[in-house]
């Protein structure tokens, strides 16, 4: 480079990485031209362009030329050290090929060979798993199919045995709580594709909770217990009283294994049936006065069976669910009536029994006054004794079978209300 021969050629603007052809090529045409000139002369800077490429081209010429042999030895070093990396570069994929063959021999396969085994122990597992869900599911059908037969086929059965509702029903949660659980890896997780266990469903869970419903809601709704009106089924002794006291108890406890809401249904139903019967009897006694007495007989033993009801919900405790439902919030009630009065918003199933009578009957008895008639005129004249039949009534039902349940100014309240709602309406 420090020849004089290129010092004409200026390798640093050539070599600068900031040199811009075009820029390069402006300045030489406004070196050898007036911007003024036209057309433009462009024939100077293109021969001085070609010029200097030709320098430079001779000057590699004669570099080349000279250099021929270094630069042969140079490439050939290169060659020959480019060939020894490909030779232990070779060896050393050849090694890795071995040594992946070894481990695909040694370990892959073997691996396969373990997932296989893998897959079939699961599933024998899983084989396993539902054979014993479907074991205990039969044995529990099994169970539940002797418990239903102790049952019998209705209640006058003689081989009717009212205990074993309660073990049926808690047999019956018991199998709906096995197949209820049929998330991944549950007892039940595959109990729905087994056509023995979808048979047991439909051929005896079903009928047999229609069943025990059924039962359960046919003793709470013939429960009674008065001692005002003993007719062929009602208790007259105390064994019959004890043994109409443990069906009861049998029917409660079996509708609330079934479901609480059941059995909550089934009393609040007997309930309603209680005030639609003597509304119905009150209102047509007070149109025909003859009646009366037996009329109110017949109210306050409902009532008192009623009195019993609540006397016997209240010593009976829920006894723990094989689910794990809870009924009305996270803590159980301690008997059964505290979530019957919780539900009628009431402190008495007798007061409520009075109260909501009363309710009903004042506008029955509006209707009857305001017909007018020889009954309206009748039941007007005679209100002293209908004040103090009601009132006797209302003493003699809230009393209990036993006639021990509470002293007599306790339901003075509730036999005011009653006779107002009758004389109230008859005015002065």
């Amino acid at each position: 480079m420090a020849d004089a021969e290129a010092s004409y050629i200026d390798y640093e603007t050539f070599l600068d990485p900031a040199f811009s052809p075009t820029a390069f090529a402006n300045s030489l045409v406004l070196a050898t031209n007036n911007p003024s000139d036209s057309p433009l002369d462009l024939s100077t800077p293109l021969s001085k362009v070609l010029f200097d490429v030709q320098e430079i081209d001779t000057h590699v010429h004669t570099l080349t030329t000279k250099a021929a042999l270094p630069l042969l030895d140079f490439t050939k070093e290169q060659d020959d050290a480019g060939q020894k990396i490909v030779k232990n570069v070779e060896a050393q994929v050849s090694n890795l090929t071995d040594g992946y063959r070894r481990l695909e021999r040694e370990v892959i396969q073997r691996y396969e060979t373990a997932d296989e085994v893998r897959q079939t122990v699961e599933r024998l597992w899983q084989t396993v798993m539902i054979g014993r869900a479907v074991g205990r599911c039969v044995f529990l059908g099994r169970q539940l199919e002797a418990q239903m037969a102790e049952i019998g086929t209705s209640l006058q059965s003689k081989k009717y045995d009212h205990r074993a509702m309660t073990r049926a029903a808690t047999t019956l949660v018991n199998i709906h709580e096995l197949l209820s659980a049929s998330g991944s890896g549950e007892e039940a997780e595959h109990l729905e594709c087994i056509h023995l266990v979808t048979n047991l469903q439909s051929s005896l869970l079903s009928p047999s909770e229609n069943t025990l419903q059924a039962r359960g809601q046919q003793m709470i709704r013939e429960f009674s217990m008065s001692s005002l009106a003993a007719t062929s089924t009602g208790p007259t002794t105390y064994a019959q009283s004890e043994d109409t006291k443990a069906r009861t108890t049998s029917a409660l406890l079996t509708l609330y294994h079934l479901s609480p809401q059941l059995q909550l249904a089934a009393l609040q139903s007997y309930l309603r049936t209680s005030l639609t019967s003597s509304l119905a009897s009150i209102a047509r006694a007070l149109a025909n006065l003859s009646n009366l007495d037996r009329t109110l007989l017949e109210v306050s033993a409902r009532c008192q069976n009623i009195v019993a009801l609540e006397s016997l919900l209240e010593t009976v405790k829920p006894l723990p669910r094989p689910s794990r439902e809870k009924f009305n919030g996270d803590n159980e009630a301690p008997n059964f009536l505290e979530p019957l009065l919780a539900s009628l918003d009431t402190s008495s199933l007798p007061s409520y029994f009075w109260r909501s009578l009363a309710e009903g009957l004042a506008g029955r008895v509006s209707d009857l006054v305001s017909r007018g008639g020889v009954n309206a005129r009748t039941l007007r004249s005679q209100r002293e004794r209908v004040r103090e039949s009601i009132r006797e009534c209302v003493i003699k039902g809230s009393q209990g079978p036993a006639g021990g349940r509470g002293r007599e100014g306790a339901w003075e309240r509730e036999a005011a209300v009653m006779v107002g709602s009758v004389v109230g309406a008859l005015g002065r």
